[in-house]
């Protein structure tokens, strides 16, 4: 879940959030890029310490009271369940956290219910054992189709376990008993270039996913990466390749048959991923767990990212009134949340511009206060980029062309940043 999710103005009517996020934690082994709020649990998640552990089951408990104690809201339309690996949960564990939404929300006729899932962490049958708990979307993370690759990463599959779990998905989505599943690859590799990619692309093309989530790769402080990086034993590709790769991407998966409704998002008609798009809509969603992240009404707060302190701050909370929106207490001070009020500008415009629709200016800039002629001023600062066709400008709205635009997008966000920071007050 993305930690730049937009936030509302204060004094505007809370919102009603119709979607959540559940974060588990768990997972075999971290890989050498990730930064998340994760509990390895290595060979033991196939044993004792595995779904039927201690462990396990006292972090379900933690969730289902966090979302018993959580304010009433309306029946929920979006679910998406995350990690981790949240594949190591039985169906039945699975199924019992979504009677708790059930219980406190209401989950509304026809709601997305997504299901992050390794290729190496399930079968036929427990796939099926999932769709049967109420599972209708899975999200699959298979990275890419190379061994060496996947070694390299530090992944637990290979490439015959992701096509072997693709093709389970692609059964049951032709047998109606899934909605959709989209597949999930990593682009800007070490030593990735054109030809390599264009192969993976072909690859992921033959299995017919109806969704596909194509990210870049971010070195984040603390990983394997990061420390491969500082001892120049990570070879990435540069900028430049990087950008070429994205503009392959647009134009083989657009061929394709399949729409870029956001940077990193591709979809057949149909299948758009309504989850993903209430965060880059500005819209509220809850979030529980370790790690998540919630904007239930204008305000971003990130739970603690380790068990004890979630714990600690879930202890802390005061369930609400039964009926009424109600409001759950500001976690206790020095465990790891973090609030962040008001409108963030650069949030807005960071997520905005990834999305095909784009951002209404005027509306951005009214919002901190700005007229028209410092909008005109961003507008000259931009002017190389809207020659060249990079940023499109139709009344208000602003968006970056695709696939052109999107591949370049972080020279002309830096741009846009460069000169609100101009703008600041000394000390901001």
């Amino acid at each position: 879940m993305p930690d730049s999710a937009p936030v509302a103005r204060p004094g505007l009517p809370p919102l009603n959030p119709r979607s959540a996020y559940l974060h588990i934690p768990f997972c075999h082994r971290r890989c050498f890029y990730c930064d998340f709020a994760v509990v390895p649990l290595g060979d033991r998640a196939d044993g004792a310490e595995g779904p039927g552990s201690a462990s396990i089951a006292s972090y379900l408990n933690l969730l289902r009271r966090e979302i018993a104690q959580s304010p009433d809201g309306p029946p929920l339309s979006t679910v998406y369940l995350g990690g981790g690996t949240p594949s190591l949960l039985t169906p039945d564990q699975v199924g019992g956290l979504l009677e708790a939404l059930q219980r406190r929300f209401g989950l509304a006729p026809g709601a997305e219910i997504s299901l992050e899932m390794d290729p190496a962490s399930f079968d036929q049958p427990r796939l099926q054992g999932y769709l049967s708990a109420g599972i209708n979307r899975v999200s699959l993370g298979g990275q890419s189709f190379d061994d060496a690759v996947l070694a390299d990463l530090g992944r637990r599959h290979r490439a015959a376990d992701l096509l072997e779990a693709a093709g389970w998905l692609r059964e049951a989505q032709r047998r109606g008993a899934l909605r959709s599943w989209s597949l999930d690859l990593l682009q800007a590799l070490p030593g990735q270039d054109p030809p390599r990619w264009r192969e993976q692309l072909a690859q992921a093309i033959a299995l017919e996913p109806p969704h596909l989530s194509i990210y870049d790769l971010i070195v984040e402080p603390g990983t394997v990466f990061a420390f491969r990086q500082r001892h120049g034993q990570l070879n990435l590709p540069e900028e430049d390749t990087a950008a070429d790769l994205m503009l392959l991407t647009g134009r083989h998966l657009a061929a394709a048959g399949y729409g870029h409704y956001e940077i990193s998002n591709y979809a057949l008609p149909g299948h758009a991923s309504r989850h993903n798009r209430v965060y880059w809509s500005g819209a509220g969603w809850w979030g529980f767990g370790m790690g998540a992240t919630a904007a239930p009404h204008g305000v971003r707060q990130a739970r603690p990212r380790t068990r004890e302190a979630y714990a600690a701050w879930l202890s802390e909370q005061k369930r609400p009134p039964e009926s009424g929106m109600g409001s759950v207490d500001a976690p206790p001070a020095g465990i790891g949340d973090t609030e962040e009020p008001g409108v963030d500008w650069e949030d807005r415009w960071l997520v905005g511009l990834r999305r095909r629709e784009g951002v209404h200016a005027e509306r951005l800039f009214e919002a901190v206060g700005l007229g028209p002629r410092m909008l005109n001023g961003l507008r000259e600062r931009l002017a190389a980029f809207e020659q060249q066709g990079l940023l499109q400008v139709e009344g208000p709205r602003w968006r970056l062309s695709d696939p052109e635009g999107l591949a370049l997008s972080n020279a002309v966000l830096r741009e846009l940043l460069v000169w609100w920071e101009e703008r600041q007050p000394t000390g901001r």
